[in-house]
């Protein structure tokens, strides 16, 4: 078992562009991932953590909520 990497929506979208720096997903587009249900968060404070890993598996239409 690995250990996830949670982010924050800003977070998130820093690896992706690490991983694609032409990538077209956005910042508006992982929050409203977020706050839609459709990716799965942590709740920390006033922050939002995401796993990194489901986010991506997500955009590759792997993952389903």
């Amino acid at each position: 078992m690995t250990t996830p990497r949670m982010r924050t929506a800003e977070g998130a979208l820093a690896v992706i562009k690490t991983e694609d720096p032409e990538t077209a997903v956005t910042l508006r587009a992982i929050r409203g991932l977020i706050n839609t249900g459709k990716v799965p968060h942590v709740p920390v404070g006033k922050k939002k953590l995401v796993d990194v890993d489901r986010l991506m598996d997500y955009l590759k239409g792997v993952y389903t909520a």
